[in-house]
């Protein structure tokens, strides 16, 4: 069974390691060529993201991070760079591994449009506005001011609206989501939380409230469950098992036709027990068959991150 992830930090690591391969095991690079063959990941999504200091809003290090994307990820392990509708289905048809580039953390744009537009011009599908801090655009989860967008922000909402950019709201404060949602509805348009759990089931504040998630769901939006230990249960110690709570929670609230996995891998320096790289993606889908039965599995792991995207991608770009 092939399988979706909707978010990553490989970029990352290999932005902090010239000498890191991608084609390779490395120790401390869980997304790599071998694991994913080994996870069946048909579609990986690869965030840009340039950490919390200054060089954050750095357009040049941005563009940096998308050559070593290009460079060191897509050309060596030949994937179809998905940056339409037409893409993806060539993956799927042909039985391809594709990817899809991100953009967490917006403070790099500075509120250019035409950063936005060249970002978009060089394949990012999906654009989350803040990282955990306060920018330009808004507030981000952890800031303690839990302020909303900026005007510069809903400005950029709207832009990335009109592109067909996806706006991913997984660290967004909840003010923030509010006001993203908003303009959203008005729009006609989805929101996505990339690696977001249930705040229901685990309190984390990087978590979504059953509100939020009951607004991606009626917005036509996906949730991309992640295996960070924290963001799965309360206190740590989370294991492969941790998942389920927050799939059934989304399942309640309507979602099994929203719901799928965005791992967060190299974002994170601990693992939960049986998640440690993609690999493990096989171990979950057995975890999935035995619980949800094999159709119901085949949504969470890639059904409804290709269905969200053939809607939603551009026919041309």
């Amino acid at each position: 069974m092939r399988v979706v992830d909707a978010h990553c930090d490989a970029i990352y690591k290999l932005m902090k390691r010239s000498d890191c391969s991608f084609m390779r095991r490395e120790h401390d690079l869980d997304v790599c060529e071998p694991t994913l063959r080994e996870g069946r990941v048909s579609v990986q999504c690869f965030a840009v993201f340039l950490g919390g200091s200054p060089e954050a809003g750095s357009f040049d290090r941005a563009l940096e991070a998308i050559d070593i994307y290009e460079r060191r990820i897509v050309s060596p392990a030949g994937f179809v760079p998905i940056r339409r509708r037409a893409d993806l289905e060539r993956v799927i048809r042909e039985g391809l591994r594709g990817s899809i580039l991100t953009l967490e953390g917006a403070d790099c744009l500075q509120a250019v449009p035409e950063r936005l537009r060249t970002a978009f011009r060089l394949g990012v599908r999906m654009l989350g506005l803040t990282w955990n801090h306060a920018n330009w655009a808004a507030d981000g989860v952890m800031e303690p001011r839990g302020g909303g967008l900026t005007t510069a922000g809903r400005t950029t909402v709207e832009e990335c609206m009109g592109l067909g950019m996806l706006v991913d709201v997984s660290h967004l404060s909840d003010a923030a989501f509010a006001d993203a949602a908003e303009l959203a509805a008005r729009h006609g348009k989805p929101l996505l939380a990339s690696h977001s759990n249930a705040r229901s089931v685990c309190g984390h504040p990087r978590n979504a409230t059953d509100d939020q998630i009951a607004t991606l769901i009626g917005l036509g939006g996906m949730i991309g469950l992640t295996f960070v230990p924290w963001f799965l249960r309360n206190g740590g110690g989370a294991g492969i098992e941790d998942v389920l709570p927050h799939l059934d929670r989304v399942i309640e609230l309507g979602g099994e036709q929203h719901v799928g996995f965005g791992s967060d891998f190299d974002g994170i320096d601990s693992h939960a027990a049986g998640l440690e790289h993609p690999g493990h993606f096989r171990q979950l889908e057995r975890l999935l068959v035995r619980r949800y039965g094999i159709e119901k599995a085949r949504w969470f792991l890639h059904e409804n991150w290709e269905r969200f995207w053939l809607r939603h991608l551009p026919a041309d770009a």
